[in-house]
């Protein structure tokens, strides 16, 4: 779709923007992610994600890399993403048990988020190695019990040499045991919220050409044409009808409308497509349909295709 996207914007005669370095403050993408203004947007565009997007007003590039980590069953379903919501709209106070917390989970307003936090956390109080932090990890995803145990043992003698208060320590490990379970790949949800964003910087800044390839991506599946139809409707651009003279395979940019794709016409497919646009290539659009008849191989634009075509 990116790619896509981005050969449309050329065509077009514009410039397209540099997507490995793009400005990560782009005013007009966050004023379309607090809309929730997100179908075609990669990984932000379900119900749910929507709803979750309205509650938290993303304002900054770490908050697409949290909404991404906590859109799953356990951070919606332990509360964890209705607490880093109200703390980050300063409706819950942002506590930490530990001053030597803060650095470590300030950006997630004190919210156990991510693996690599918990990590960290271990490292920091309980001079974990960062091997042993990686153990402390796994156990917690998966949730083994015996190595929990052990690892409780393993943080409370850190906490002690670093002459922390052992209830309070303790009470960081349940928290930590608590959330860890649930905790997502930092790493991996930055990968994906840099694609979410790459996307949505094109749906605000191009969305002509972005809705254009989101429809040629799913040119076989009439119900996801038919919802993108209608995101054309909201956002004010015209679909044109497909056209035997100027409609291409996929779906293209003519002026300020989208022109539908002859691939995403049942029964006609790409073999008949090439056809057509030889024939254009070669002696301009057609006059008639004898005219088509005529130069077009009836062999492969049978009669099945031309009723496709007539309707």
């Amino acid at each position: 779709v990116i790619k896509n996207c981005v050969e449309l914007i050329k065509l077009q005669g514009k410039t397209p923007p540099n997507l490995e370095n793009l400005d990560l403050e782009d005013k007009k993408t966050f004023e379309l992610l607090q809309k929730a203004d997100t179908t075609g947007v990669f990984q932000l565009e379900s119900s749910g994600m929507k709803d979750l997007i309205m509650r938290l007003q993303p304002a900054s590039f770490s908050d697409i890399v949290a909404l991404v980590a906590l859109y799953r069953p356990g951070p919606l379903d332990s509360g964890m993403a209705d607490s880093y919501v109200k703390r980050k709209h300063g409706r819950e106070p942002v506590v930490y048990l530990f001053d030597e917390l803060e650095p470590i989970l300030k950006e997630t307003y004190g919210v156990i988020l991510y693996q690599e936090q918990v990590m960290k956390i271990a490292a920091v109080l309980a001079n974990y190695s960062m091997a042993d932090a990686d153990g402390l990890r796994k156990a917690m995803g998966k949730k083994i019990a015996s190595m929990m145990h052990e690892h409780r043992e393993l943080f409370l003698n850190g906490a002690k040499e670093n002459k922390h208060n052992l209830k309070k320590a303790s009470e960081l490990f349940d928290l930590m045991e608590k959330f860890g379970g649930y905790g997502f790949n930092k790493s991996h949800s930055a990968a994906y919220a840099l694609i979410a964003y790459q996307t949505a910087y094109l749906k605000a800044n191009f969305p002509l050409e972005f809705i254009a390839a989101l429809m040629s991506s799913e040119k076989g599946n009439s119900d996801a044409i038919l919802k993108y139809m209608d995101e054309c409707r909201q956002h004010k651009i015209t679909v044109l009808p497909p056209d035997i003279n100027e409609s291409h395979a996929e779906f293209t940019t003519s002026g300020d409308a989208i022109r539908f794709g002859l691939e995403a016409v049942k029964n006609v497919g790409s073999a008949v497509i090439d056809l057509i646009k030889e024939a254009r290539e070669k002696e301009g659009g057609f006059k008639s349909i004898y005219d088509f008849c005529e130069r077009v191989n009836v062999s492969k634009a049978n009669k099945k295709v031309l009723e496709a075509l007539i309707k």
